[in-house]
Protein backbone atom coordinates (compact mmCIF):
# COMPACT_ATOMS: atom_id res chain seq x y z
CA UNK A 1 0.00 0.00 0.00
CA UNK A 2 1.26 3.24 -0.94
CA UNK A 3 -1.10 5.90 0.46
CA UNK A 4 -1.10 6.86 4.07
CA UNK A 5 -4.64 6.84 4.19
CA UNK A 6 -4.65 2.95 3.18
CA UNK A 7 -2.43 2.16 6.21
CA UNK A 8 -4.38 3.99 8.58
CA UNK A 9 -8.25 2.29 7.44
CA UNK A 10 -6.71 -1.30 6.97
CA UNK A 11 -4.91 -0.62 10.81
CA UNK A 12 -8.88 0.79 12.31
CA UNK A 13 -10.07 -2.38 10.39
CA UNK A 14 -7.59 -4.16 12.44
CA UNK A 15 -8.41 -2.87 15.56
CA UNK A 16 -12.24 -2.81 15.44
CA UNK A 17 -11.75 -6.72 14.94
CA UNK A 18 -11.38 -7.40 18.89
CA UNK A 19 -10.00 -11.02 18.37
CA UNK A 20 -11.98 -11.53 15.68
CA UNK A 21 -11.53 -12.79 11.96
CA UNK A 22 -13.59 -9.68 10.84
CA UNK A 23 -15.55 -6.69 12.77
CA UNK A 24 -19.30 -6.02 11.84
CA UNK A 25 -20.33 -2.96 10.23
CA UNK A 26 -21.79 -1.82 13.62
CA UNK A 27 -18.68 -1.35 14.92
CA UNK A 28 -17.85 1.16 12.80
CA UNK A 29 -17.24 4.48 14.62
CA UNK A 30 -17.78 7.49 11.47
CA UNK A 31 -16.34 9.55 14.04
CA UNK A 32 -13.13 7.54 14.06
CA UNK A 33 -13.13 7.59 10.15
CA UNK A 34 -12.96 11.69 9.82
CA UNK A 35 -9.88 12.05 8.16
CA UNK A 36 -10.81 9.84 5.28
CA UNK A 37 -15.10 9.56 5.32
CA UNK A 38 -15.47 11.66 2.01
CA UNK A 39 -13.46 8.44 0.49
CA UNK A 40 -15.05 6.25 2.44
CA UNK A 41 -17.64 3.43 0.87
CA UNK A 42 -19.29 0.48 1.68
CA UNK A 43 -20.51 -2.42 -0.61
CA UNK A 44 -22.87 -5.23 -0.11
CA UNK A 45 -21.28 -8.41 -1.82
CA UNK A 46 -24.43 -11.05 -0.64
CA UNK A 47 -26.13 -11.02 -3.87
CA UNK A 48 -22.71 -12.31 -5.46
CA UNK A 49 -22.46 -8.50 -6.82
CA UNK A 50 -20.87 -5.38 -5.50
CA UNK A 51 -23.26 -3.24 -4.84
CA UNK A 52 -22.51 0.57 -3.41
CA UNK A 53 -24.22 0.61 0.14
CA UNK A 54 -23.01 4.21 0.62
CA UNK A 55 -20.42 6.46 -0.45
CA UNK A 56 -18.60 9.40 0.78
CA UNK A 57 -18.87 12.98 -0.87
CA UNK A 58 -15.88 13.19 -2.72
CA UNK A 59 -16.40 9.68 -4.34
CA UNK A 60 -19.89 10.47 -5.49
CA UNK A 61 -18.34 13.55 -7.11
CA UNK A 62 -15.39 12.07 -8.64
CA UNK A 63 -17.64 9.52 -10.16
CA UNK A 64 -20.30 11.75 -11.65
CA UNK A 65 -23.40 11.56 -9.24
CA UNK A 66 -24.34 9.03 -6.36
CA UNK A 67 -22.92 6.07 -6.45
CA UNK A 68 -25.75 4.39 -3.56
CA UNK A 69 -27.05 1.29 -5.37
CA UNK A 70 -25.01 1.22 -8.28
CA UNK A 71 -22.57 -1.91 -9.40
CA UNK A 72 -19.10 -1.64 -8.66
CA UNK A 73 -17.60 -3.11 -11.32
CA UNK A 74 -19.80 -1.10 -13.63
CA UNK A 75 -16.98 1.67 -15.02
CA UNK A 76 -14.18 -1.41 -15.11
CA UNK A 77 -12.95 -3.18 -18.00
CA UNK A 78 -14.34 -6.57 -18.73
CA UNK A 79 -10.78 -8.47 -17.86
CA UNK A 80 -11.00 -5.84 -14.92
CA UNK A 81 -14.17 -7.01 -13.67
CA UNK A 82 -13.20 -10.83 -13.80
CA UNK A 83 -9.87 -10.18 -11.48
CA UNK A 84 -11.37 -8.01 -9.14
CA UNK A 85 -14.36 -10.34 -8.56
CA UNK A 86 -11.74 -13.45 -8.23
CA UNK A 87 -9.59 -11.15 -5.74
CA UNK A 88 -12.54 -9.98 -3.55
CA UNK A 89 -13.69 -13.90 -3.36
CA UNK A 90 -10.91 -14.78 -2.26
CA UNK A 91 -10.95 -11.51 0.69
CA UNK A 92 -14.17 -12.60 1.68
CA UNK A 93 -13.10 -16.33 2.62
CA UNK A 94 -10.07 -15.39 3.56
CA UNK A 95 -11.02 -12.30 6.11
CA UNK A 96 -8.37 -10.48 4.83
CA UNK A 97 -8.40 -6.72 3.30
CA UNK A 98 -7.59 -6.40 -0.79
CA UNK A 99 -5.54 -3.34 -2.14
CA UNK A 100 -6.33 -2.88 -5.56
CA UNK A 101 -4.23 -0.29 -7.60
CA UNK A 102 -6.16 1.18 -10.86
CA UNK A 103 -6.20 3.76 -13.69
CA UNK A 104 -8.93 5.79 -13.91
CA UNK A 105 -10.00 8.17 -16.98
CA UNK A 106 -12.29 11.12 -18.09
CA UNK A 107 -13.99 10.89 -21.12
CA UNK A 108 -11.39 13.08 -22.91
CA UNK A 109 -8.71 10.82 -21.67
CA UNK A 110 -7.27 12.79 -18.91
CA UNK A 111 -5.97 10.01 -16.44
CA UNK A 112 -5.01 9.64 -12.87
CA UNK A 113 -3.65 6.74 -10.47
CA UNK A 114 -6.45 4.88 -7.76
CA UNK A 115 -5.50 2.79 -4.85
CA UNK A 116 -8.79 1.27 -2.80
CA UNK A 117 -8.52 -1.45 -0.21
CA UNK A 118 -11.44 -2.90 0.93
CA UNK A 119 -11.78 -4.66 4.31
CA UNK A 120 -14.49 -7.44 4.77
CA UNK A 121 -17.08 -6.87 7.00
CA UNK A 122 -19.77 -8.57 8.42
CA UNK A 123 -23.50 -7.41 8.82
CA UNK A 124 -25.28 -9.06 11.76
CA UNK A 125 -23.87 -12.84 10.27
CA UNK A 126 -21.52 -15.00 11.20
CA UNK A 127 -19.51 -14.84 7.64
CA UNK A 128 -18.46 -11.34 5.90
CA UNK A 129 -21.08 -10.54 3.47
CA UNK A 130 -20.00 -6.60 3.04
CA UNK A 131 -16.42 -4.30 2.29
CA UNK A 132 -15.45 -1.36 3.97
CA UNK A 133 -13.74 0.65 1.09
CA UNK A 134 -11.47 3.52 0.82
CA UNK A 135 -10.29 5.31 -2.55
CA UNK A 136 -7.31 7.16 -2.50
CA UNK A 137 -5.42 9.23 -5.78
CA UNK A 138 -2.10 8.79 -5.66
CA UNK A 139 -0.94 11.57 -8.13
CA UNK A 140 -2.25 14.99 -9.34
CA UNK A 141 -6.02 15.39 -8.89
CA UNK A 142 -6.09 18.27 -10.51
CA UNK A 143 -5.37 16.04 -13.47
CA UNK A 144 -9.08 15.21 -14.14
CA UNK A 145 -10.11 18.60 -12.20
CA UNK A 146 -13.64 18.56 -11.98
CA UNK A 147 -14.41 15.85 -14.78
CA UNK A 148 -15.40 12.74 -13.66
CA UNK A 149 -13.74 9.24 -14.21
CA UNK A 150 -15.61 7.36 -16.73
CA UNK A 151 -13.27 4.06 -17.42
CA UNK A 152 -11.35 2.14 -14.24
CA UNK A 153 -8.30 -0.11 -15.67
CA UNK A 154 -6.90 -2.52 -12.93
CA UNK A 155 -2.65 -2.37 -13.21
CA UNK A 156 -2.34 -4.25 -9.61
CA UNK A 157 -3.81 -6.62 -6.73
CA UNK A 158 -2.58 -8.25 -3.66
CA UNK A 159 -4.21 -9.27 -0.41
CA UNK A 160 -2.93 -7.49 2.52
CA UNK A 161 -1.71 -9.87 5.12
CA UNK A 162 -1.04 -8.82 8.76
CA UNK A 163 2.47 -9.89 10.74
CA UNK A 164 5.27 -11.31 8.74
CA UNK A 165 8.71 -9.35 8.98
CA UNK A 166 8.48 -5.39 9.13
CA UNK A 167 9.27 -3.91 5.53
CA UNK A 168 9.06 -0.78 4.17
CA UNK A 169 6.53 0.28 1.86
CA UNK A 170 7.55 1.92 -1.37
CA UNK A 171 8.59 5.52 -1.87
CA UNK A 172 5.61 7.64 -1.96
CA UNK A 173 4.86 10.36 -3.85
CA UNK A 174 6.40 13.73 -3.15
CA UNK A 175 3.51 15.28 -1.29
CA UNK A 176 4.07 15.04 2.72
CA UNK A 177 3.31 11.36 2.88
CA UNK A 178 4.40 10.13 5.92
CA UNK A 179 4.12 6.23 7.02
CA UNK A 180 1.65 5.63 9.60
CA UNK A 181 2.84 4.14 12.77
CA UNK A 182 0.83 0.75 12.04
CA UNK A 183 2.53 0.44 8.48
CA UNK A 184 5.07 -1.89 9.70
CA UNK A 185 2.55 -4.75 10.79
CA UNK A 186 1.03 -4.72 7.33
CA UNK A 187 2.93 -7.09 4.66
CA UNK A 188 1.47 -7.49 1.44
CA UNK A 189 1.10 -10.39 -0.07
CA UNK A 190 2.75 -10.97 -3.64
CA UNK A 191 2.61 -13.61 -6.30
CA UNK A 192 6.23 -14.22 -7.07
CA UNK A 193 6.48 -17.77 -7.22
CA UNK A 194 7.27 -19.33 -10.74
CA UNK A 195 4.45 -19.78 -13.53
CA UNK A 196 2.58 -16.30 -11.88
CA UNK A 197 2.27 -15.14 -15.14
CA UNK A 198 -0.39 -17.87 -16.13
CA UNK A 199 -1.93 -17.09 -12.88
CA UNK A 200 -5.28 -15.59 -13.34
CA UNK A 201 -4.62 -13.17 -10.51
CA UNK A 202 -0.93 -11.71 -11.89
CA UNK A 203 -0.96 -8.68 -13.26
CA UNK A 204 2.24 -6.63 -15.16
CA UNK A 205 1.57 -3.11 -14.22
CA UNK A 206 4.52 -1.61 -15.94
CA UNK A 207 3.23 -3.48 -18.77
CA UNK A 208 -0.33 -2.15 -18.65
CA UNK A 209 0.62 1.75 -17.82
CA UNK A 210 3.25 1.52 -20.92
CA UNK A 211 0.27 0.27 -23.30
CA UNK A 212 -2.34 2.57 -21.92
CA UNK A 213 -0.18 5.30 -22.46
CA UNK A 214 1.02 4.37 -25.71
CA UNK A 215 -2.28 4.29 -26.87
CA UNK A 216 -3.09 8.16 -25.52
CA UNK A 217 0.44 9.24 -27.33
CA UNK A 218 -0.64 7.43 -30.64
CA UNK A 219 -4.64 9.29 -30.15
CA UNK A 220 -2.87 12.61 -29.81
CA UNK A 221 -1.01 11.82 -32.68
CA UNK A 222 -3.91 10.80 -34.93
CA UNK A 223 -5.60 13.78 -33.72
CA UNK A 224 -2.33 16.18 -34.78
CA UNK A 225 -2.16 14.58 -38.13
CA UNK A 226 -5.99 15.17 -39.36
CA UNK A 227 -5.60 18.96 -37.75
Amino acid sequence: MKHRNSHFAVGYWSRIRQGRETPDQSDIDPKALKRVLSSVFLLDARSGHLTYRLAGTTLCERHGGELRGRDFLHQWDTDSRIKISDLLQKSLRARVPACLTSIGATSDCHMIEIETVLMPITFGAPHPERFLGVAQILTDVMAVSAQAIHFERLVGATLVQEGGSAEVPPAPPQDGWRPHPRAPHLRLVTRTRAGAQNDPLYLDADKSLRNLVGFVSRLGAVRRNIL
